[in-house]
Protein backbone atom coordinates (compact mmCIF):
# COMPACT_ATOMS: atom_id res chain seq x y z
CA UNK A 1 0.00 0.00 0.00
CA UNK A 2 1.11 3.46 -0.80
CA UNK A 3 -1.01 6.50 0.04
CA UNK A 4 -0.48 10.06 -1.18
CA UNK A 5 -2.28 13.24 -2.12
CA UNK A 6 -3.82 13.02 -5.60
CA UNK A 7 -2.26 15.58 -7.96
CA UNK A 8 -5.58 16.67 -9.59
CA UNK A 9 -3.87 16.90 -12.98
CA UNK A 10 -5.88 16.12 -16.11
CA UNK A 11 -5.28 12.72 -17.64
CA UNK A 12 -6.21 9.08 -17.51
CA UNK A 13 -7.63 8.15 -14.09
CA UNK A 14 -5.57 4.93 -14.22
CA UNK A 15 -2.25 6.78 -14.07
CA UNK A 16 -0.64 7.25 -10.63
CA UNK A 17 -1.44 10.99 -10.25
CA UNK A 18 1.17 11.07 -7.50
CA UNK A 19 1.71 14.57 -6.10
CA UNK A 20 4.87 13.40 -4.34
CA UNK A 21 3.29 14.16 -0.95
CA UNK A 22 2.86 10.94 1.00
CA UNK A 23 0.00 10.18 3.38
CA UNK A 24 0.63 8.00 6.43
CA UNK A 25 -1.41 5.01 7.55
CA UNK A 26 -2.08 7.02 10.74
CA UNK A 27 -3.72 9.78 8.70
CA UNK A 28 -5.82 7.20 6.84
CA UNK A 29 -6.90 5.84 10.21
CA UNK A 30 -8.00 9.36 11.26
CA UNK A 31 -10.27 9.32 8.19
CA UNK A 32 -11.65 5.97 9.36
CA UNK A 33 -9.80 4.03 6.64
CA UNK A 34 -8.19 0.85 7.95
CA UNK A 35 -5.36 -0.94 6.17
CA UNK A 36 -3.98 -4.42 6.71
CA UNK A 37 -1.30 -6.45 4.97
CA UNK A 38 -2.71 -10.00 5.08
CA UNK A 39 -0.68 -12.86 3.60
CA UNK A 40 -3.27 -15.66 3.68
CA UNK A 41 -6.97 -16.21 3.29
CA UNK A 42 -6.97 -17.86 6.74
CA UNK A 43 -5.91 -14.48 8.15
CA UNK A 44 -8.76 -12.84 6.23
CA UNK A 45 -11.12 -15.41 7.79
CA UNK A 46 -9.89 -14.41 11.24
CA UNK A 47 -10.47 -10.69 10.54
CA UNK A 48 -13.88 -11.51 9.05
CA UNK A 49 -14.88 -13.31 12.24
CA UNK A 50 -13.60 -10.45 14.46
CA UNK A 51 -15.53 -7.83 12.43
CA UNK A 52 -18.65 -9.95 11.81
CA UNK A 53 -18.30 -10.20 8.04
CA UNK A 54 -20.61 -13.04 7.05
CA UNK A 55 -20.54 -13.00 3.24
CA UNK A 56 -17.97 -12.61 0.50
CA UNK A 57 -17.42 -12.88 -3.19
CA UNK A 58 -14.58 -12.28 -5.62
CA UNK A 59 -14.58 -9.90 -8.56
CA UNK A 60 -12.10 -9.70 -11.42
CA UNK A 61 -11.94 -6.31 -13.11
CA UNK A 62 -10.22 -6.65 -16.47
CA UNK A 63 -11.03 -6.31 -20.18
CA UNK A 64 -10.55 -10.08 -20.61
CA UNK A 65 -13.06 -10.93 -17.87
CA UNK A 66 -15.59 -8.13 -18.45
CA UNK A 67 -15.38 -7.77 -22.20
CA UNK A 68 -17.05 -4.82 -23.89
CA UNK A 69 -18.40 -3.34 -20.64
CA UNK A 70 -14.96 -2.99 -19.01
CA UNK A 71 -14.34 0.68 -19.87
CA UNK A 72 -17.89 1.67 -18.90
CA UNK A 73 -17.61 -0.19 -15.57
CA UNK A 74 -14.24 1.33 -14.67
CA UNK A 75 -15.64 4.80 -15.40
CA UNK A 76 -18.70 4.09 -13.23
CA UNK A 77 -16.50 2.90 -10.31
CA UNK A 78 -14.65 6.23 -10.58
CA UNK A 79 -17.75 8.35 -9.91
CA UNK A 80 -17.50 9.84 -6.43
CA UNK A 81 -19.90 8.00 -4.15
CA UNK A 82 -20.51 6.56 -0.70
CA UNK A 83 -22.04 3.38 0.68
CA UNK A 84 -24.28 2.83 3.68
CA UNK A 85 -22.06 -0.04 4.81
CA UNK A 86 -18.31 -0.53 5.15
CA UNK A 87 -16.50 -1.32 1.93
CA UNK A 88 -13.99 -4.11 2.46
CA UNK A 89 -11.62 -5.23 -0.29
CA UNK A 90 -8.87 -7.83 -0.09
CA UNK A 91 -6.63 -7.76 -3.15
CA UNK A 92 -5.92 -11.27 -4.43
CA UNK A 93 -4.05 -10.28 -7.58
CA UNK A 94 -3.26 -7.23 -9.68
CA UNK A 95 -3.23 -3.60 -8.60
CA UNK A 96 -5.53 -0.60 -8.41
CA UNK A 97 -6.39 2.65 -6.68
CA UNK A 98 -8.96 3.73 -4.11
CA UNK A 99 -9.33 7.48 -3.70
CA UNK A 100 -10.93 8.83 -0.50
CA UNK A 101 -11.92 12.36 0.45
CA UNK A 102 -9.99 14.03 3.25
CA UNK A 103 -11.58 16.24 5.89
CA UNK A 104 -10.56 19.18 3.66
CA UNK A 105 -12.40 17.57 0.72
CA UNK A 106 -9.17 16.73 -1.14
CA UNK A 107 -8.44 13.35 -2.69
CA UNK A 108 -6.08 10.89 -1.04
CA UNK A 109 -5.02 8.15 -3.47
CA UNK A 110 -4.33 4.67 -2.07
CA UNK A 111 -2.44 2.22 -4.28
CA UNK A 112 -3.23 -1.40 -3.43
CA UNK A 113 -1.62 -4.65 -4.52
CA UNK A 114 -1.81 -8.36 -3.73
CA UNK A 115 -2.42 -9.14 -0.02
CA UNK A 116 -3.53 -5.59 0.83
CA UNK A 117 -6.87 -5.28 2.61
CA UNK A 118 -8.66 -1.98 3.01
CA UNK A 119 -11.77 -1.07 4.97
CA UNK A 120 -13.57 2.15 4.06
CA UNK A 121 -16.12 3.36 6.61
CA UNK A 122 -19.77 3.81 5.71
CA UNK A 123 -20.41 7.39 4.61
CA UNK A 124 -16.94 8.27 3.25
CA UNK A 125 -16.85 9.66 -0.26
CA UNK A 126 -14.57 7.56 -2.42
CA UNK A 127 -13.97 6.13 -5.89
CA UNK A 128 -12.04 3.23 -7.41
CA UNK A 129 -10.07 2.60 -10.58
CA UNK A 130 -7.74 0.01 -11.95
CA UNK A 131 -4.25 1.20 -12.79
CA UNK A 132 -2.73 1.15 -16.28
CA UNK A 133 -2.37 -2.66 -16.13
CA UNK A 134 -6.19 -2.91 -16.26
CA UNK A 135 -6.31 -5.94 -13.97
CA UNK A 136 -7.31 -6.54 -10.37
CA UNK A 137 -8.89 -9.43 -8.49
CA UNK A 138 -10.53 -8.47 -5.21
CA UNK A 139 -12.43 -10.33 -2.55
CA UNK A 140 -15.37 -8.29 -1.34
CA UNK A 141 -16.54 -8.91 2.22
CA UNK A 142 -19.96 -7.98 3.62
CA UNK A 143 -21.50 -7.91 7.08
CA UNK A 144 -24.85 -9.06 5.72
CA UNK A 145 -26.13 -9.90 2.27
CA UNK A 146 -23.95 -8.33 -0.42
CA UNK A 147 -25.09 -4.73 -0.69
CA UNK A 148 -22.87 -2.09 -2.14
CA UNK A 149 -25.23 0.29 -3.87
CA UNK A 150 -23.23 3.42 -4.68
CA UNK A 151 -24.86 6.72 -3.75
CA UNK A 152 -23.29 9.31 -6.05
CA UNK A 153 -22.29 12.56 -4.41
CA UNK A 154 -24.88 15.32 -4.52
CA UNK A 155 -26.93 17.54 -2.18
CA UNK A 156 -29.35 14.73 -1.30
CA UNK A 157 -26.50 12.35 -0.45
CA UNK A 158 -24.64 15.00 1.57
CA UNK A 159 -27.50 14.80 4.11
CA UNK A 160 -27.67 10.99 4.10
CA UNK A 161 -27.69 9.69 7.73
CA UNK A 162 -24.62 7.52 7.06
CA UNK A 163 -22.74 10.53 5.68
CA UNK A 164 -23.77 12.64 8.69
CA UNK A 165 -22.66 9.88 11.08
CA UNK A 166 -19.32 9.56 9.28
CA UNK A 167 -18.70 13.32 9.66
CA UNK A 168 -19.30 13.19 13.44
Amino acid sequence: MKAYWFDNEEGDQRLPHDSGREVSADYLSQLGVLYYRIPTEADVDKLATERNYKNRDTITVSPEKMGAIYEEKVKSFFHEHLHEDEEIRYIRDGTGFFDVRSEGDEWVRIFLEKNDLIILPAGIYHRFTTDDKNYIVAMRLFKEEPKWTPLNRGPEVDVNPFRKEYLQ
